[in-house]
């Protein structure tokens, strides 16, 4: 078999193959930046007739009311219905509202009010019922390039949408923004009817103390999952002051800068365009950070971006400090959709996706109101307040539960982001998750009886690799510090005997390698190479020895590695009395040496 030098990388695109997948992002794409043209058409027409920045402030107030009258209970349907067909409706809907704006605007700006508030409604049933897809959709290593791409298609496609609006605003009349908005919806319900999506059945049909039990459900799961709870929590000050600094970009701009409209549309296209380049990205790299790390990273990074920012002193400044911005928030954004897809079951994943919304919209609106603070003080100040509120979200997800790590999952985190410390062979991994363990415990039964804690706890430690066919996973010789188990394909363990090479074994689901190095401290005693894609998860050698606490889990991996390095020769069976096996138990940390005597016994007491 031959090996390779360095391993086949998967495009970054690869997720694009999956048609599904493919359809949902296109929808959202063209959905998303005929939305993004029609709210900067409103917000401008708004400060033209007015020229307030709390009127201004107050068209993103009345499109996030919705989210206090059906927000949470929008999740409720959205579990309990086909998600599709909402999707499609909402889009349906919404096309004929955004239509009727500009033929009913002449009766009276109220009318964009209304429209914009039944407009959110709707939206409340579509975005719950899309974030809630993406995981039919896409596999769990596909999760995360996914909610990358999606990222582009939500928020980084504003570029598009904000230039679009500016050449609207200078060349023609805006009305012209809400029919563009309108035929886009059309658009994006053509792409989502041919998506495929698994139905859910509701249990029972759907009443008024149905969807109230649902309800409390929902979010008593949220309330008890530590990462979810934190999330809701941390999110508090961050979408506060988000929802300030979004309302008080355009006054900023028009005010402080004396930009023009069109100077002002191209610094908020420019900051999308910095969320593609960082979306891109993390594509690639979002997996070897824990998701807790990158919102610490994220937040903090996000906070000096907007001081920044505020600090501009002219235009192209100000473009460069945003744009930088749209970068450095990328991963809070990413990382939030991960961990709520990871966290959360299918069948209460509307519900936990639309709390989050709801949760989202009444903060960010909250700090969208105290944007009439413009129109009495500075507005720098406003803008440097928010700033260190988002540094201290950054600090304080250091210390949640469910977010938080150690130090010294800090520092293994930067040595698999900067690629010091990937695999020879390998690309670096992604961060395991509790389906990953509880794959592996599909195959391996002495993990069965692990709760979801102790599973928890265990994902946390580890990383999963994709190896290519005929790829050599670890080599004789090399020294470890972690062992490997097989969650998918297979692969041969060999060594190598003069100028030949030796099978000593294949490898399958469940099955484990590279714990000898790692108990022992000795170097790898063969080859590990992968006979076709296979996927294995990675355990550091301080987790290999809390497992081997548990007395079934030691006895069957320490009778398996004596098995396999008496294959090789490297020992001989001892003889020995059970009462000096139990004797040398106590010293498998202390020494390299008692860790192969044991092993050795404990192969005689299982004979």
């Amino acid at each position: 078999m031959t090996i390779s030098a360095q391993p086949a990388r998967l495009s970054t695109l690869a997720v694009f193959r999956n048609r599904n997948f493919a359809r949902l992002w296109i929808a959202q794409l063209i959905s998303v930046a005929g939305s993004t043209i029609s709210w900067l058409a409103a917000a401008l027409l708004v400060y033209r007739l007015t020229g307030s920045a709390l009127n201004v402030s107050m068209i993103y107030v009345v499109a996030t009311l919705p989210s206090l009258l059906v927000g949470l209970v929008a999740g409720v349907f959205v579990d309990r219905f086909d998600r599709k067909r909402l999707m499609i409706a909402a889009d349906l809907i919404r096309a004929a509202l955004t239509c009727a704006i500009p033929i009913l605007l002449p009766f009276g700006v109220a009318w964009l009010y209304v429209l914009v508030l039944l407009t959110g409604a709707v939206g409340q049933f579509f975005d719950p019922a899309h974030a809630s897809v993406l995981p039919e959709v896409a596999s769990d290593e596909e999760l995360a390039a996914a909610n990358s791409l999606m990222a582009i298609s939500s928020q980084g496609v504003w570029a598009l949408g904000f230039a679009a609006a500016g050449l609207i605003a200078s060349q023609f009349a805006l009305e012209w923004a809400f029919y563009l908005d309108g035929i886009t919806f059309l658009v994006s319900a053509a792409c989502i009817a041919g998506v495929r999506v698994g139905q859910i059945t509701a249990e029972v049909k759907t009443t008024v103390p149905t969807v109230l039990r649902d309800l409390r459900a929902g979010v008593s799961f949220l309330a008890r999952t530590p990462s979810l709870r934190s999330l809701f929590l941390v999110g508090v000050p961050i979408f506060t002051g988000l929802g300030l600094l979004n309302a008080l970009l355009l006054p900023f701009s028009l005010r402080i800068l004396h930009a023009t409209e069109f100077e002002y549309s191209t610094i908020e296209a420019l900051c999308s365009v910095g969320f593609i380049v960082g979306s891109l990205l993390m594509a690639r790299v979002a997996d070897r950070l824990r998701e807790g790390q990158w919102l610490a990273l994220s937040f903090s990074a996000m906070g000096l971006g907007y001081a920044l920012f505020a600090l501009s002193p002219n235009v192209p400044f100000a473009m460069l400090a945003l744009m930088l911005y749209g970068l450095i928030s990328t991963p809070a954004v990413i990382a939030r959709q991960l961990l709520i897809q990871r966290n959360t079951p299918n069948a209460v994943r509307g519900r936990v996706n639309s709390t989050f919304f709801v949760m989202r919209d009444v903060l960010m609106a909250a700090g969208m109101a105290l944007a009439g603070l413009a129109d009495v003080v500075a507005v720098r100040v406003p803008f440097i307040i928010a700033a260190l509120v988002l540094l201290a979200a950054g600090a304080l997800v250091l210390v949640m539960p469910g977010l938080r790590h150690s130090a010294a999952e800090w520092r293994r985190a930067v040595r698999m982001l900067v690629g010091a410390h990937s695999l020879p062979g390998l690309a670096a991994g992604r961060a395991a998750t509790v389906a990953d363990i509880d794959t592996l415990a599909a195959h391996l039964p002495l993990l069965g009886g692990l709760g979801r804690r102790d599973r928890q706890a265990l994902a946390a430690q580890m990383f999963v690799h994709l190896a290519p066919a005929g790829f050599a996973i670890v080599r004789a010789g090399e020294a470890g510090d972690s062992a490997f188990f097989i969650l998918e394909g297979c692969a041969i363990v060999r060594y190598r005997d003069g100028e030949q090479y030796c099978t000593l074994e294949t490898l399958g689901l469940g099955d484990f390698f590279g714990e000898i190095a790692a108990l022992t401290g000795l170097p790898r005693t063969a080859d590990v190479v992968a006979e076709q894609v296979t996927t294995v998860i990675q355990v550091p050698v301080a987790l290999l020895r809390w497992m081997i606490t548990d007395l079934r889990l030691r006895r069957y991996l320490l009778s398996r590695m004596v098995e396999r390095m008496a294959h090789m020769d490297l020992i001989e069976t001892p003889r020995v009395r059970l009462r000096e096996r139990d004797a040398l138990h106590g010293q498998l940390v202390a020494s390299p040496f008692a860790t192969l005597q044991i092993a050795m016994l404990e192969d005689e007491a299982l004979a």
